[in-house]
This record gives structure tokens, C-alpha cells and sequence, in this order.
């Protein structure tokens, strides 16, 4: 993740660029915008750029090894954040989102199977455990968009009150699902298979959900307990939406029973 911000625009031997360059970094510090990152004088000598609001590195991770601003995103620390959303390229939020989707996916579909028993022929089961998998991984992207759908209404209806500008949801898309990177557990959690699994899950939920709160604080540049309230609508428009899905008909006492032993 260290790597996209140490590409950062290369001036020239101590000039600055023109005049006209658009403000594209942010100081991990105060967030205010800035022009580069670090100048490039000569022979790889370089000087990281002093942010002119706080009189702070603009971004001092453009020199740290790309394992400890993973830690300290694991850790949601602002700076960390900041660094990884604003100061670098980082084009993998859509792959990594159908990733943990699979991977949710997967987790619901093996416990489907694990608690249930079939006597019909291994042709009609093979095809049946297919077919499940792909409506567990339906069912994960519906709540998943409706996770979205809640904190983007919310922090709409918030706006007025709490933007001094339209926010960027574009970018908070993409903060939002970088930030779910936590999902990707799911399968260390199946394969450590033990009897506090339950409790994994549901840490593995809660850091998840720290993770977009984060994120949503640092993207748009709100207070903590309104990117708290934004997850928690969140979860409230997913929560209907899994209730949703107890009550149609799709044999959800069997197929969704993972909603009632593991309230995923």
C-alpha cells in the first residue's frame, strides 16, 4: 500500500511544479490539501514535503515499508487512512470487493452444508451445494449494497448540517469497500474451525465495522459519532434486509439459518 504514494509527482531538482497543478494529496495530518508529496532534487535525494497549515510532514509514509501502514490501518489510525485513500493509486477496491463477497459467500455456504443432510443421488447434491453458493453470494451482495444504501442515505439527509461541501461518494464508495478488507478472515475462521467460531465471527463483524466508520470519518472530514451513526444506519437497512430474507420464501429455515446461530 506504501508504494503508490512514493510515485509522487517528481517537480524537478528543487523547482515546484506550475502554478496550475491541482491539489490531488492531502496531509495525513490535517487534512488540508497539498500539491506534492516530496521533491526529487537529484541522484534519489529527496525531501518530504512540510504541510503549510501544521507545519508537519505532508505524508512521512511515502517512507515506511508497505507491512507497517498495514498495521497501522489495522490499528484505524487516521494518518494510515488518509495515506492509503488520498496520497496513493490504488485500484483493487473492486476486486477486493467481490473477494470478501466470496468469502462471506463461501462461510454461508459451508455452514449450510455442514448442518444439513440429504439422501438424494451425489448428481442432485453436487448441483444442489452449487446453486446454494451462488445464492449465498446473492444474498451477501444484496446486503452489502443495502449496508451501503443506508449510510449513503444517511450521510445525505446529514449533509446540510454536517458537509461545508457535496461529498465525494464516489471516493467514500471506494473508502467503504477498502476498508471491509477485515472480511477476508472469514476463511481463517473456517479453517481454525473451534468452538468459539461464533465469537470470531462476530469480532471479525465489530472490526469490520470500526474499519467503515474510519473510513467514512477520514473521507469526509466529520466528527467521529456521525461516521457512528452513518455504520449504524447501515447496519439497520441490512438487518431489514436479512429479515427480508427470513420471511419470503426461500426456505429460510434451512439455507438462512447461518441469520439465526451466527447473525451475520
Amino acid at each position: 500500500m506504501g508504494t503508490g504514494g512514493r510515485c509522487g509527482p517528481r517537480p524537478g531538482k528543487g523547482a515546484e511544479g506550475p502554478a496550475s497543478a491541482p491539489s490531488c494529496y492531502r496531509c495525513i495530518e490535517c487534512n488540508r490539501e497539498a500539491r506534492e508529496l516530496y521533491r526529487d532534487y537529484s541522484h534519489g535525494v529527496l525531501k518530504i514535503t512540510i504541510c503549510k497549515s501544521c507545519q508537519k510532514p505532508v505524508d512521512k509514509y511515502i517512507e515506511y515499508d508497505p507491512v507497517i501502514i498495514l498495521i497501522n490501518a489495522i490499528l484505524c489510525k487516521a494518518q494510515a487512512y488518509r495515506h492509503i485513500l488520498f496520497n496513493t493509486k490504488i485500484n483493487i477496491h473492486g476486486k477486493l470487493c467481490v473477494f470478501c463477497l466470496l468469502c462471506e459467500a463461501y462461510l454461508r455456504w459451508w455452514q449450510l452444508q455442514d448442518s444439513s443432510q440429504s439422501t438424494a443421488p451425489d448428481d442432485l447434491i453436487r448441483y444442489t451445494r452449487e446453486w446454494d453458493f451462488y445464492r449465498m453470494f446473492a444474498i451477501a451482495s444484496l446486503e452489502q449494497t443495502a449496508f451501503f444504501i443506508g449510510i449513503f442515505a444517511f450521510l445525505w439527509l446529514e449533509r446540510p448540517r454536517t458537509a461545508k461541501k457535496k461529498p465525494n461518494f464516489f471516493l467514500l464508495l471506494k473508502a467503504l469497500l477498502l476498508s471491509s478488507y477485515g472480511k477476508l478472515l472469514l476463511i481463517p475462521a473456517v479453517i481454525w474451525e473451534h468452538d468459539y467460531t461464533p465469537l470470531c465471527l462476530k469480532l471479525i463483524k465489530v472490526f469490520v465495522l470500526t474499519s467503515n466508520s474510519q473510513a467514512i470519518r477520514v473521507t469526509l472530514n466529520i466528527n467521529r459519532m456521525v461516521s457512528l451513526l452513518a455504520v449504524l444506519s447501515g447496519s439497520l437497512l441490512e438487518s431489514a434486509m436479512v429479515y427480508f430474507f427470513q420471511q419470503v420464501e426461500w426456505d429460510v429455515s434451512s439455507d438462512c439459518a447461518i441469520y439465526k446461530s451466527q447473525d451475520l
